[in-house]
């Protein structure tokens, strides 16, 4: 035997050689001695064991061939981890102590399975670390979006009349932005107490909400409110409203980088602006106008508790939509009375005056466009984006109050007297009113807009009759030939001194006189001599052009214009206001009024006279504003367009046709006016100034479904005319 008594003992696991000796002498046998077992460690039982478990674990790994490939890879993480070396034996007791043995040594059972406390500690504080690297890194890269909802920023235009109150409201929202110090404290405070009391000392989050929110969502598939004033105007301005836990997420990280960034009252502002209060509208000042017809600033706490109550649902909390909602609208109100008492921001002497529930309006009063006013915003809408710079993109996001010129008493008066000689024509002949169309429009001497008469309504009839050019001026035009004549003389000789003119200048005043140049006869393209003719084929005989212009002589007008050149003709209609777009064919019948001008321009032509020869290009808004800041505005100036004897000139003669033609309304001081009649009884007009205010009335029949061509009135305009006239005299406040 390899051992005997007295030698050293073998090692376990050593190979013990034995000579046998039937086998041969070079022949040996080999036995495999296990290991004794160890005797466990007094006391510390539990950490041997562990080290055992260690130990046996190495050797079952030694002795394994590691390939090369392996070699190599564990060879470059050695030469990069190796500088933490120092650092990693340090930590080593600690995480040796952290790893876990399974199933644990000296345990029974399924307490075999159970982690210990160490790592319980060691997998809490990992977690911890690791969800703050997490919020931290997310954090730093959550940008806050540039570009705000569409819905976000879009606001209505609200135009007024010329005596600042309401016309109209346009817009796809409902949204007017007011600056927080316009709004009453009593309403913020409203709204903080309801919604989010602790707002200006948060960070802009609410992990309770954020967490009840979470557990819901993934727990029942929905999400619960609890979040702060931030977080809702973050989801309001920047992120959609879909409930899932990425944009709850995404919410809490822009609103905590939005509360370093902004302060706590722009945030408030941008919040009470932004927010849905039902019926259409969106922010407080909408809302205050909906709900109780009022702006903002006059609400008491009382009423701004409804309205915060309806932040928490205006389709649960709108008094008016039930009798459940009435109860719970009660109940919120009273509640956020209350809360405002508990936080400070309300007295309970004040809180003991409120015991009434105040009922809001049972409709939306906020005014809506329709028949005329259309017509009137329409116009307004063009000349404010024209001379505001304004692109239609920008005027499209709205915020805009446009402060019109036109007068509401005017434009009533004018409506009614329409809608009466509407009414009266069906009755007469309806077949003819059919087609009939009536367009009318009143402008101050400085340019102002007062009236218009654009149609029966906007939503049917599309086009604004006071801004159409589709029916010739008739003789209507005769006041822009005299002026022309007096302001620059007639040309006897084509290369003579020009002659002046003056209101006693005497011309043929008989029917069918032939038209005449310096070289004799002016011939059409047909080879016809070209003559005048008289209303009815009158002849006046020898007549002054002021005395023709009073009644209305086309014949020697005709000549005139052509004394004068139809150049100078049509520069003076268009330096008066009418639009070189509308004037007629230089021909002899541009004198006779083949132009066709819009009844806002003929207004505005008319009222150059009553302005001492001055023109202002006509405009309809005065002032516009966005958000209350004002935006510059290009208004016009006046400008000279004859001088200041000829327009007075031109005045008188208009003086003597009202006069003549209207005896009962002689009396009358500051009053002109002349009516026009066209070719083929196209059209019918009246226009006349009053009070330094001229208005312009036509009447004309088209059907709309073949052409734009004129039909002959056929009556419409009453016998002599007199409907244009009525129409102007209801406007006037003359008839």
């Amino acid at each position: 035997m390899g051992g005997g008594r007295g030698e050293k003992p073998q090692n376990a696991d050593e190979t013990l050689h034995l000579r046998v000796d039937a086998l041969r002498a070079d022949e040996t046998m080999q036995l495999r001695v296990p290991p004794p077992p160890e005797p466990p460690a007094p006391g510390g039982g539990r950490a041997e064991r562990r080290r055992s478990a260690r130990s046996a674990g190495r050797e079952r790994s030694a002795g394994r061939e590691r390939p090369a490939a392996v070699a190599a890879a564990l060879g470059a993480a050695g030469r990069l981890f190796g500088p933490l070396a120092p650092y990693a034996r340090r930590l080593a007791p600690y995480a040796r102590r952290l790893r876990p043995v399974y199933p644990r040594p000296g345990r029974t059972g399924w307490r075999r399975w159970i982690p210990s406390w160490r790592q319980w500690t060691g997998a809490t504080l990992t977690s911890f670390g690791l969800l703050a690297a997490f919020l931290v890194t997310a954090y730093a890269m959550t940008d806050i979006p540039s570009n705000l909802n569409s819905y976000a920023t879009q606001q209505d235009n609200v135009y007024f009349w010329s005596d600042g109150t309401p016309m109209a409201r346009t817009g796809w929202v409902q949204r007017q932005a007011m600056p927080l110090k316009d709004i009453p404290e009593d309403v913020r405070w409203a709204v903080l107490a309801a919604e989010n009391e602790s707002f200006y000392s948060d960070p802009g989050i609410s992990v309770k909400g954020i967490t009840r929110a979470l557990f819901r969502t993934v727990g029942e598939g929905d999400t619960e409110g609890g979040s702060t004033i931030t977080q809702q105007y973050v989801k309001n301005v920047y992120l959609t409203q879909n409930q899932t836990i990425s944009r709850k997420f995404t919410e809490a990280m822009i609103s905590l980088k939005l509360d370093n960034k902004m302060s706590k009252d722009q945030i408030l502002e941008g919040y009470l602006n932004t927010s849905w209060f039902g019926r259409g509208t969106y922010g407080i000042q909408r809302a205050a106008q909906a709900y109780y017809g009022k702006d903002v600033g006059k609400l008491n706490a009382s009423e701004a508790a409804v309205l915060a109550s309806l932040l928490k649902g205006a389709g649960l909390y709108d008094p008016t939509l039930g009798k459940a909602n009435h109860k719970r609208a009660v109940e919120r109100w009273s509640w956020v009375l209350d809360r405002m008492v508990k936080i400070g921001k309300l007295s309970p002497e004040e809180r003991a005056r409120y015991t009434k529930f105040p009922e809001p309006l049972r409709t939306n009063p906020l005014y809506d466009t329709g028949e005329q006013s259309d017509y009137l915003v329409e116009l307004a809408a063009q000349y404010a984006k024209k001379a505001g710079h304004l692109t239609d993109k920008q005027f499209d996001l709205g915020g805009y109050q446009i402060y019109t010129t036109f007068d509401r008493k005017r434009e009533r008066a004018l409506t009614d007297a329409v809608a009466k000689a509407r009414k009266t024509a069906r009755q007469d002949d309806p077949k003819v009113a059919k087609d009939g169309h009536y367009g009318a429009a009143s402008v101050g001497a400085d340019g102002r807009i007062l009236a218009v008469y654009g149609g029966p309504d906007h939503r049917k009839q599309g086009f604004n009759e006071s801004n159409a050019t589709t029916v010739p001026a008739g003789t209507a035009f005769l006041p822009f030939v005299y002026a022309a004549g007096l302001e620059h003389g007639v040309h006897k000789t084509r290369s003579g001194p020009a002659t002046p003119v003056t209101p006693d200048s005497v011309y043929d005043g008989d029917d069918g006189v032939p038209v005449t140049t310096p070289e004799g006869p002016y011939w059409d393209r047909s080879g016809k001599k070209v003559s005048a003719h008289n209303d009815g084929g009158t002849s006046y005989g020898p007549i002054s052009l002021r005395e023709a212009l009073a009644k209305s002589v086309n014949t020697p007008f005709m000549q005139l214009g052509m004394d004068t050149g139809l150049e100078k003709v049509r520069q003076t209609a268009e330096a008066s206001g009418l639009l070189s777009s509308s004037m007629g064919p230089q021909v002899p019948a541009l004198a006779l009024g083949n132009s066709t001008p819009s009844a806002i321009r003929m207004a505005s032509g008319y009222a150059t006279f009553a302005a001492e020869g001055n023109h202002t290009e006509p405009y309809s808004v005065r002032r516009i504003t966005r958000n209350g800041s004002p935006i510059a505005l290009a208004l016009p100036h006046a400008k000279r367009a004859v001088g200041s004897e000829v327009a007075e000139d031109v005045t008188a003669a208009l003086t003597d046709s009202f006069r003549a033609a209207h005896p009962e309304a002689a009396g009358t001081s500051g009053v002109s006016g002349k009516a026009g009649t066209a070719d083929k009884d196209a059209a019918a007009w009246y226009v006349g100034t009053a009070d330094s205010v001229s208005t312009a009335v036509v009447v004309y029949r088209i059907d709309l479904t073949k052409s734009l061509e004129p039909l002959p009135l056929k009556g419409l305009a009453g016998s002599a005319h007199s409907v244009p006239y009525a129409l102007w005299s209801a406007a006037t406040g003359i008839g």
